[in-house]
């Protein structure tokens, strides 16, 4: 039991906790937008051996510096001064990659070559329905179209004829 002393002191004031957030430079902000400063490569944790493509990243909104990781397979065409939108939660295996970059926003919208089919949103592609996935479909479409109006056209001037 505390005197009456400490209890004036407010002796037994609650103490409140300061909640942590899973990404710390974007202050309660989903996403945020930032600019390259360099492209660089790192290697993973033990266990795993390859070579992670990051950027080192200048958020605009508090001129932090942060690593994020570079997602997918391929060239991805990012260089210094090209503007990029980040998400928290970086690769487990990477020490110091605590974001991602979004594909398909800002100045990251160039699309996979290989045509990948599953977790198509975290990589910024569209979907294809019963279609082959494929970056030169939509122009093989559109010549399938107008060879196919042509066809038309032609058994249009026969029935006349």
């Amino acid at each position: 039991m505390p005197t009456f002393s400490q209890l004036t002191y407010k002796y037994r004031t609650r103490i409140r906790f300061r909640r942590k957030y899973k990404a710390a430079a974007f202050k309660l902000a989903p996403q945020r937008k930032g600019v390259i400063y360099k492209i660089a490569t790192m290697t993973p944790r033990k266990p795993n051996s390859a070579k992670r493509t990051l950027a080192k990243i200048k958020l605009l909104f508090n001129q932090k510096r942060v690593f994020a990781k570079i997602p997918g397979i391929g060239d991805h065409f990012l260089q210094a001064h090209s503007i990029v939108m980040l998400r928290s939660h970086g690769p487990k295996d990477s020490p110091g990659l605590n974001y991602h970059l979004i594909r398909g926003l800002c100045d990251f919208i160039k699309e996979e070559v290989f045509g990948r089919k599953n977790r198509r949103s975290k990589f910024g592609l569209k979907y294809r329905g019963n279609r082959k996935i494929d970056p030169l479909w939509d122009e093989w479409e559109e010549e399938l179209e107008e060879w196919e109006e042509e066809e038309v056209e032609e058994e249009e001037l026969e029935e006349e004829e």
